[in-house]
């Protein structure tokens, strides 16, 4: 899908190429992007409805607001359409009937929990949407393991929602991968490795990185002309002495 894939701000025309018709035949069909946007994730629109609305029915408003946060972020994590939904929100479908109840249904599950005292005081609509774009940056092998620290991770904003947070065990913790550049510190341009040889301090010994300074490069460089020199002086003597010969009185 050319919006998942290139978001909104991809041409109708590479939107038309990619389904194989022209551009006017799109715009007969959807005459604003906005449009063509709400019918491509329809059923987005339609998820996100369905979740604020099973919210709002829970008797607890922290517990309604908290399964809001659990479904819509695992959603998030797994599915690539719902991530490219979310992102262009409420740019691309401002003013579409799911998007406003789904909006106004999570702003009076806010308000409730904020009426029972549960959120912080400065809590706002802008904290789950910051949430939203941490949780777009997980990086798992498998989806098995995407959903499993989505879930950790949204105990952890939920946690950190809360006025008062109630001690409770996180769900359990996944293996990720480190980001590049994470792995261990970074070798400086120029340096070499000097490793221990074998069978000295076995097992102790750690590689050192030493990186070469200015002046001993300047050495080097000195040392390498006085070398270069002295073997053009030692050429120009033989030549002389060559032609000493070839001038000199023949018998």
């Amino acid at each position: 899908m050319a919006f998942a894939a290139e978001g909104f701000d991809v041409p109708i025309r590479e939107i038309a190429r990619r389904a194989q018709v022209s551009a006017a035949t799109v715009y007969r069909r959807f005459p604003t992007k906005e449009a063509l946007f709400a019918e491509a994730f329809s059923e987005q629109l339609a998820m996100c409805s369905e979740i604020v609305e099973e919210g709002l029915a829970e008797d607890d408003p922290w517990d309604g607001f908290r399964l809001v946060i659990e479904k819509v972020m695992e959603a998030h994590a797994l599915d690539r359409g719902f991530r490219a939904f979310v992102a262009q929100v409420p740019r691309a479908v401002d003013g579409t009937a799911d998007r406003d109840r789904a909006l106004r249904g999570l702003l009076e599950l806010i308000r409730r929990a904020k009426e029972a005292g549960e959120p912080r005081a400065d809590f706002v609509l802008e904290d789950v949407v910051l949430a939203m774009m941490a949780n777009d940056g997980i990086h798992a092998e498998s989806p098995r393991i995407k959903a499993a620290a989505s879930r950790r991770f949204a105990a952890l904003m939920l946690q950190s929602f809360r006025a008062n947070p109630v001690p409770a065990p996180l769900p359990p913790a996944v293996r990720l991968p480190l980001p590049i550049g994470w792995a261990g510190p970074v070798r400086p341009r120029g340096a070499r490795v000097v490793r221990p040889r074998a069978g000295r301090r076995s097992g102790r010994a750690r590689d050192r990185v030493h990186a070469p300074s200015a002046p001993g490069r300047r050495a080097r460089g000195r040392a390498g002309q006085r070398s270069t020199g002295s073997a053009g002086s030692a050429a120009r003597r033989r030549r002389s002495a060559k032609l000493s010969c070839s001038s000199g009185p023949h018998g």
